[in-house]
């Protein structure tokens, strides 16, 4: 087997992005019509109508545009409501019910509705003095025919409507606000609303609805009883993005048969990493307890059984003794240490309670990187917004360097199949179960988040009746099984890579992933909503260790600029050539923003990976076509937006490319430049500081088809190249954690 490597010292060039120019472009599937643009014109004035017979505590008014396909930046509004300001007035997003039309929220002024009639009017004059009666994407482009235009005569210029007329290009429709929103959600009492810039306490007060302080999540999110949320429903239904229910019965209870045995030795701990645990109450008498520092974080006048402490303790037990308890499942890890918060019972629990602890417990403990959280949501995820739960995940691994690890939830009935928070949140690791034999159990649930992202991330072993897990309960040892169970021998690895091996996060879960992805170019959409990425290797040797064949090695720097690029990748040659199969697996944590609903990212980075041509632009080993680095984009280049996500998951913030390996036969060519070279291209749809400051961890493998092991070359030649290359030797990296953790005695 040969080591992982680390590559440093070499730190990728940061580039801004060249200037595309080539303003509006128009949708060319679509005809814009005199009669179209009136359509819009009457819609309009009859959503000014609703909203000037509306009382209402803010000045503004909300309007959704139905656009006629998944629209990128550059295609949304650009010269109505807000003209070059519209994207940030943008304060949701969703898609249709068949995934493939954008349906996007604007808070404006009334004096941008009245300049949009306004201009939409002009825009159909000059139509029709004209004669252009319809104007497709020929004649759109004509210079000749647009320039005889006296535009002047108007008071617009040219390039004004020829946005215009782009902007009209992509709208099916405008509706004032969506009236099945809260139709199937009349009992569910976590509320988001829609951003109008006025504080929610105040904003709720003006429609007769006093909250209290503590019943606010953040400035939009807001908890309201059943009264209250009858209330909005009748007076403000258009204030409501989200409604999710208060989780009030989240059942981590999975599958348990009770199993006695004797008691179990355990020695005192040492340096082990600590890994925290969110869940149920914690049994401080099991043998293990010395090894827990536990908090009971619940109401001290709540009765407490041990009912309530068997989950919580259960799941404690594999982190600190799991390959003790399951000697089939031994990743090498050792033990660990954990700090565990009760948060809730047994009986049930209020989600949005848990929320805030968990933003609490998470301010105070700064020290541990990794958190596991067990607890699921009988209910299912939305198709069109990311959940109360795992938006706060998102926002404190964001803002804490951290990652939580979290339970693919399990099936409370047959009719529910689609996995519950918070296993929609994004920048955490989502774990699956899967049986001894690798087979997705009964009660194992189904992604996708939001329709796209990939959740889970990746599965792992949670028992089945072919072989359970052992666990520590209070007074006995349990065989069980669920995707509880396989959450927390996730969180060892992770911790292991981060707190052992030094990795950062965003290297460990890229670690993860590949190891659980491999070679598997194109697992079809069934596999990776029921698996995710794939089964995760049960030793943590098989994760930072490759075959014989394979060079894999990291790299990690920050996109500063909207391209980070490194050409000095130095790949081992025979005879002019590679022989060579690639892939590469990219993680990053976003800043994440929940009112913006299906676009719920805020920031894209794109991997290309790859020889570096003779016209000094890499060849992707996925041919990739996007963000290309000139100015000069080829008719075969361009790709909408849609195709974008569906072929390089564009927005997702895991990434992996690879080539087929069973389609690569043959080395391939070399350029006159020897070296690979990777580019980070970063694109954010809000704010351009977004991106600013993003780390990224990549993992490369190449694999040689020729069955050659070329990893000392490789060394060698970054060596030569300004490369440090470490190598992760597992002794060598606990000896340097046990030196920096060990406790010095002075005289």
């Amino acid at each position: 087997m040969n080591d992982v490597l680390e590559l440093k010292g070499k730190r990728f060039v940061q580039a801004s992005r060249p200037g595309t120019g080539g303003g509006a472009s128009m949708n060319g599937k679509v005809t814009v019509t005199f009669d179209k643009i009136n359509n819009i014109i009457e819609k309009l004035k009859n959503i000014k109508l609703f909203w000037q017979n509306e009382s209402r505590p803010f000045s503004g008014i909300l309007i959704s545009v139905h656009y006629n396909k998944i629209v990128a930046k550059s295609n949304r509004i650009a010269a109505l409501l807000k003209g070059p300001d519209s994207n940030y007035a943008i304060v949701g997003a969703k898609f249709n019910e068949k995934k493939d039309r954008h349906i996007i929220t604007y808070y404006i002024d009334m004096v941008d509705l009245d300049n949009t009639i306004k201009i939409l009017e002009i825009t159909n004059q000059i139509i029709n003095d004209n004669s252009l009666n319809s104007i497709n994407q020929t004649l759109f482009n004509d210079s000749a025919l647009i320039d005889r235009i006296r535009f002047d005569k108007y008071g617009i210029n040219k390039s004004y409507f020829k946005q215009v007329i782009a902007d009209v290009s992509y709208i099916d429709d405008f509706v004032d606000y969506d009236r099945e929103v809260l139709s199937s959600h009349i009992t569910q009492s976590i509320i988001t609303l829609y951003d109008t810039g006025v504080d929610t306490k105040q904003l709720l007060k003006g429609f007769g609805i006093d909250v209290l302080s503590s019943h606010i999540l953040d400035n939009l999110t807001v908890f309201l009883d059943e009264n209250q949320l009858k209330t909005l429903i009748e007076k403000a239904p258009y204030l409501v993005a989200m409604a999710t229910e208060n989780l009030s019965s989240l059942s981590p209870e999975d599958f348990i048969t009770d199993a006695d045995t004797g008691l179990m030795y355990i020695p005192s701990p040492g340096i082990e990493p600590t890994i925290g645990v969110i869940d149920t109450l914690f049994d401080d008498t099991v043998y293990f307890h010395e090894w827990v520092e536990y908090h009971d974080m619940t109401d001290e006048n709540l009765k407490k059984t041990t009912d309530d402490k068997r989950h919580g303790t259960a799941v404690t037990s594999i982190i600190v003794d799991g390959p003790t308890l399951n000697p089939w499942l031994d990743d090498g890890c050792g033990r660990f240490r954990v700090r565990h918060f009760g948060v809730s019972l047994k009986t049930g629990f209020s989600s949005f309670t848990i929320i805030k602890l968990i933003k609490q417990i998470i301010s105070d403990n700064r020290d541990i990187k990794v958190w596991n959280l067990s607890l699921g949501s009988d209910k299912e995820i939305s198709d069109n917004y990311i959940s109360a739960e795992a938006a706060v995940l998102d926002q404190l691994q964001n803002e804490y360097d951290i990652i939580f690890v979290i339970a693919g939830t399990n099936r409370p009935n047959d009719s529910v199949t689609k996995i519950g928070s918070p296993a929609d949140s994004i920048n955490s690791m989502v774990v699956n179960s899967v049986t001894k034999s690798g087979i997705s159990p009964h009660y194992a649930r189904k992604g996708l988040a939001l329709s796209f992202f990939a959740k889970p991330d990746v599965s792992y072993y949670g028992g089945s009746k072919e072989q359970f897990i052992r666990v520590c309960e209070p007074f006995n040892y349990a065989d069980v099984s669920g995707t509880s169970y396989a959450a927390p021998w996730i969180a060892r690895k992770l911790s292991y890579l981060i707190d052992v091996l030094g990795l950062n996060r965003e290297l460990a879960k890229a670690m993860i992933i590949d190891s659980a992805r491999g070679w598997d170019t194109q697992p079809t959409p069934e596999m990776i909503a029921l698996y995710g990425h794939g089964i995760v290797p049960i030793r943590i040797e098989q994760i930072i260790q490759s075959q014989n064949d394979e060079i894999k090695f990291l790299v990690t720097d920050i996109s500063e600029k909207w391209n980070t690029y490194n050409y000095h990748f130095p790949i081992p040659m025979k005879d002019d050539h590679y022989p060579y199969i690639s892939r590469a697996t990219m993680c990053y944590f976003p800043i994440c923003n929940r009112s913006q609903g299906v676009d719920y990212t805020n920031t894209e980075l794109n991997l290309k990976f790859g020889r570096i041509k003779d016209d000094k632009t890499i060849y992707s080993i996925n041919d990739d076509k996007q963000n290309p680095t000139n100015d000069i984009i080829g008719e075969n280049s361009y790709l909408y937006e849609g195709e974008a996500r569906k072929l390089f998951r564009k927005w997702d913030n895991v990434k992996y490319i690879s080539e087929n390996a069973k389609k690569v036969k043959r080395a391939k060519s070399s350029y006159k430049n020897k070296n690979w070279g990777m580019e980070i291209k970063t694109n954010n749809r809000l704010d351009p500081k977004d991106g600013v400051g993003l780390r990224f961890g990549v993992v490369v493998t190449i694999k040689a088809i020729d069955g050659i092991n070329r990893i000392d070359e490789f060394i060698r030649n970054c060596n030569l190249n300004g490369w440090l290359v470490n190598s992760i030797e597992i002794q060598n990296r606990i000896d340097i954690h046990q030196k920096v953790n060990e406790e010095i005695e002075f005289d």
